[in-house]
């Protein structure tokens, strides 16, 4: 529906806007849950030097953290240690409950471009390693540009994820080193 509406304002001959005048949003500003995995990058887990887990490693962030692809991410002053990692997000279309790996894909409405930002002295260092609290500062949770509907990615499990800080390519990966893929998530956290 939205891509009929893009092709017949394209097709009406209204000016178009170039990418500088325009500020993008995250395509999903306010979800009922924002669930996210840790250590589920095999490269990552080697660069970290910890074992790779047996069993997702699960923590969320609050819809508060969610900002738009090229919106600045503050620096909170009470951490010493902002840290970033690129991930390959995946939105569920429809409710479910206990949902089985060879159906999962059916719950997924499609796919974009995650940055999971921490504090990582908050994470790792503060009162019993606070996860939530080190993940969850506002505007630590970039999306997009885009969501691409499940249909238009081949194999979301090969894909080349990137991150660049201040225009630096700071990670260089693909989805082929996740761990625990998308249909094994779904079925998990859907217990």
């Amino acid at each position: 529906m939205l891509l009929n509406s893009l092709h017949r304002a394209q097709k009406s001959g209204c000016p178009s806007l170039a990418r500088s005048e325009v500020s993008l949003l995250a395509p999903i500003t306010s979800p009922d849950k924002v669930i996210c995995v840790g250590m589920n990058y095999v490269d990552h887990c080697l660069e970290q030097n910890v074992k790779i887990p047996k069993e997702p490693i699960i923590f969320s962030k609050f819809s508060s953290s969610i900002v738009g692809p090229y919106d600045a991410i503050v620096h909170p002053a009470e951490t010493n240690e902002v840290d970033w990692e690129v991930e390959l997000a995946f939105v569920i279309g429809k409710k479910g409950k206990r949902i089985q790996e060879s159906e999962a894909m059916a719950y997924v409405a499609g796919f974009m471009v995650a940055h999971d930002v921490s504090a990582r002295d908050w994470q790792m260092r503060r009162n019993g390693k606070q996860w939530l609290l080190g993940k969850t500062f506002d505007t630590f949770c970039p999306l997009g540009p885009a969501l691409v509907t499940k249909d238009s990615v081949s194999d979301p499990h090969n894909l080349g994820i990137r991150c660049r800080v201040n225009g630096e390519l700071v990670q260089n990966s693909s989805t082929n080193q996740m761990i625990f893929k998308t249909e094994a998530l779904v079925a998990w956290v859907s217990q």
